[in-house]
């Protein structure tokens, strides 16, 4: 298994997978919604994904990048924001609720991390998913990757965003 090292406010840690690169096609995978129920990444279909990848929705860097992503992209047709962590999905439930962001997809990662690994973002150490941001076309390939080496910095929203607008 691939693994590499990036930090957590100025602290080494390890983090396990291979990150995806433009041009890969992103792995099908298995999360839970806020429900408790099974989504895959088939089930978002043809649309234009974004996959928002953050340690937990608790952090204010998370809540930023979430709400910034949800706020921008929400309204855009055939525009998929899925938010990923290993929050409990009581959690997600809850900071969807206090956030306002009801319709917002948060899907958790933490039965199994089996998302963190296929991605490349499983933090070894803390059992929690590295910030990262991927923009998937309808047939899920990778158009735009961004791994941060630095888990508590924010992602260039405005790469990210246009990167899905391209798509469009």
């Amino acid at each position: 298994m691939n693994k590499r090292t990036i930090t957590i406010g100025g602290h080494p840690v390890t983090v396990v997978g291979k990150p995806l690169a433009v041009g890969d096609t992103a792995p099908d995978f298995s999360l839970l919604d806020n429900d408790f129920n099974p989504v895959s990444l088939q089930d978002f279909g043809n649309q234009i994904k974004l996959i928002s990848i953050v340690p937990s929705l608790d952090t204010g860097v998370c809540d930023h990048q979430t709400r910034r992503f949800n706020q921008e992209l929400s309204s855009l047709d055939n525009v998929a924001v899925i938010t990923v962590s290993v929050d409990l999905p009581f959690a997600q439930k809850r900071w969807c609720g206090s956030a306002g962001l009801d319709h917002a997809v948060t899907l958790s990662d933490y039965l199994n991390v089996e998302f963190g690994k296929a991605y490349g973002v499983l933090i070894e150490e803390r059992r929690l998913l590295a910030r990262a941001v991927l923009v998937l076309d309808g047939q899920n390939k990778v158009t735009y990757a961004e791994y941060l080496d630095e888990v508590s910095k924010h992602p260039d929203y405005d790469k990210a965003l246009a990167a899905v607008k391209a798509l469009l």
